[in-house]
């Protein structure tokens, strides 16, 4: 039986030839594969916002939060139901992840538990658009206008999804992608921070290459952090991809909302573009984790995307009662929805829920 897996990276010839042709140029690192990279994601995707290139989607969270000022006796306000580089970026700094419900449709943070959870340390919310969906902005944006605080995107699995036609990215004073392999488009690895504020891409600029604008002229203290030249190129290439990859994945939800019965599909915010980083549905009065074990036993990859809250992790230790987290911690299963899925396969995906659905119930 060939198996379907849980994700699938989509490098093809084109992406080989602008690596062969970075290595053949001898210039490697910080060169002009990465300035062509940043001008043409921020013109493509974020409406024409500053962009610098770091080394890594989490390389991106934590110099956003530097750039932005966040330290030690800030709070940022999160979601704790997402990837553990969202709050570990904000402790990074110093500052401490504050961490509140999500609301139950689309798996992102609850304005209402943002609003409630704003004290005196606060000084920024950073939400994070989960599996593809874009959180509540217009919403998120009018507290943090109301309150003084920052919005800060946290946009790693988001790229091209918005809001009221208003692309995710461009928000906040700054907004970080992930281009890590399984995303909805790669640099191998990588990230970008996008912002409005010139002041705060110079001083991104700064952070991810040692302090230093010129050589040996370090003005603050900085980290390594830089993207190289040979994957600037890879994402050169996909960014040019990238409306094919979402459409792609556009199709599939769109195949697997009409043909999956038994457990509840994702639905999609009014005014909201979902650019579908995962399909996640939610498994309701069965067990999960043995549902998945049905779908790999037919030959179906699957995965749970995060099945331990980030707040209940070892590194927060925190005993909070966010209700709607640990229930989608506790339901919810991603399928395989990448763009170079085949038709005959999403098909089997689709049969396979089905039948572990009608076995269950």
């Amino acid at each position: 039986m060939i198996v379907i897996p849980a994700a699938r990276p989509d490098i093809g010839v084109d992406e080989q030839a602008a690596v062969a042709r970075v290595l053949e140029s001898g210039m490697l690192a910080q060169g002009p594969e990465v300035a062509a990279f940043e001008q043409e994601f921020s013109s493509q995707v974020v409406g024409g916002r500053h962009a610098v290139a770091v080394n890594s989607g989490t390389s991106a969270l934590h110099l956003s939060l530097l750039a932005c000022g966040i330290g030690p006796g800030d709070e940022v306000i999160v979601p704790s139901f997402t990837f553990a580089a969202t709050a570990n970026s904000v402790a990074l700094t110093g500052a401490t992840p504050v961490f509140v419900d999500i609301e139950p449709n689309h798996f992102c943070i609850d304005p209402a538990a943002v609003e409630a959870a704003i004290g005196p340390r606060t000084r920024a919310v950073m939400p994070v658009h989960l599996y593809g969906h874009p959180a509540a902005l217009g919403r998120l944006k009018g507290i943090c206008e109301r309150r003084g605080l920052l919005l800060i995107e946290d946009a790693a699995q988001a790229h091209a999804a918005s809001v009221d036609e208003i692309p995710v990215g461009a928000w906040g004073v700054a907004a970080s992608f992930s281009f890590y392999p399984t995303k909805n488009m790669t640099t191998g690895e990588g990230g970008i921070v996008t912002t409005p504020d010139a002041g705060i891409a110079r001083t991104l600029r700064l952070l991810r290459n040692q302090g230093q604008e010129r050589r040996y002229e370090n003005e603050i203290v900085g980290l390594n952090n830089r993207m190289s030249d040979v994957h600037a190129s890879i994402g050169r290439v996909q960014l040019g991809r990238l409306p094919l990859f979402t459409r792609r994945r556009q199709e599939n939800a769109a195949f697997y909302d009409a043909n999956l019965s038994g457990v509840v599909t994702p639905p999609v915010a009014v005014g909201a573009v979902h650019v579908y980083h995962q399909y996640t549905i939610r498994v309701v009065g069965l067990d999960r984790d043995a549902f998945a074990e049905q779908l790999a036993e037919q030959g179906v990859g699957s995965g749970v995307y995060y099945p331990i809250p980030t707040h209940r992790l070892p590194a927060f230790a925190n005993d909070q009662d966010l209700p709607e987290t640990d229930r989608a911690a506790k339901e919810c299963l991603s399928l395989p929805i990448y763009p170079n899925l085949t038709n005959d396969e999403r098909e089997r995906v689709a049969a396979a829920v089905n039948v572990a659905a009608a076995a269950g119930s």
